[in-house]
């Protein structure tokens, strides 16, 4: 009887043992997975644009310099230089916006009024003349940047730039006409005329 009992007894812990393996077995079909993971990391940095003019009353940029007691016929010369340093990143245009901030006939008739044109040149314009009374020439080669309008416009468009592309200048000439056509009514007038150059970035590509 003893033996008996005894052997009965071990087939029921086996069967409890098998019950735990299997009971084990099925917990890891539930919850286990496989994993794996790696990185990898990228530098990603903008670019910049600038456009700049010279030194106010310098050669290099005599728009801030006063021209007084015009008549009809008379011309006004002033030289600046448009520069493309401080950016690295090639512009796609630069266009040009005169405003009057002090306003009179001498930049509100389009016909009679003042009319502006830009030139360039590809070395620097040789300055002569009696301050205010500038006058210029170009010993390389000279480029129309804008044609003679009238002198108030927004976003004109410039032609013939270099700053277009980093590192480089434009060394220009505005030249302001008074009409010889212009009447009594433009006598004892008084204008102030700001110039803002606007470039714009290079059209976006896939980097």
């Amino acid at each position: 009887m003893s033996f008996h009992l005894n052997t009965v007894r071990s087939k029921v812990l086996v069967s409890a043992a098998l019950l735990g393996t299997a009971a084990a077995a099925s917990g890891l079909g539930t919850f286990g997975s496989f994993t794996s993971a790696t990185s990898a990391s990228a530098s990603i940095s903008s670019g910049t644009v600038s456009i700049a003019l010279g030194a106010p009353g310098t050669a290099a940029n005599r728009f801030n310099v006063a021209a007084t007691g015009l008549v009809p016929g008379d011309t006004v010369q002033r030289a600046v230089t448009l520069t493309n340093a401080a950016g690295n990143q090639a512009l796609s245009s630069i266009v040009l916006t005169t405003t009057a901030t002090t306003s009179s006939k001498l930049d509100t008739d389009p016909t009679l009024g003042l009319q502006l044109k830009i030139d360039s040149c590809s070395t620097a314009w040789t300055e002569t003349g009696t301050a205010p009374a500038y006058v210029y020439s170009c010993s390389g080669t000279t480029k129309s940047v804008l044609a003679s309008r009238a002198v108030i416009g927004s976003n004109l468009a410039l032609s013939n730039l270099s700053a277009l592309a980093p590192n480089n200048t434009d060394n220009l000439v505005a030249t302001l006409t008074f009409p010889a056509a212009a009447d009594n009514t433009f006598q004892n007038q008084s204008s102030v005329v700001s110039f803002t150059f606007t470039g714009t970035q290079r059209a976006a590509t896939n980097q």
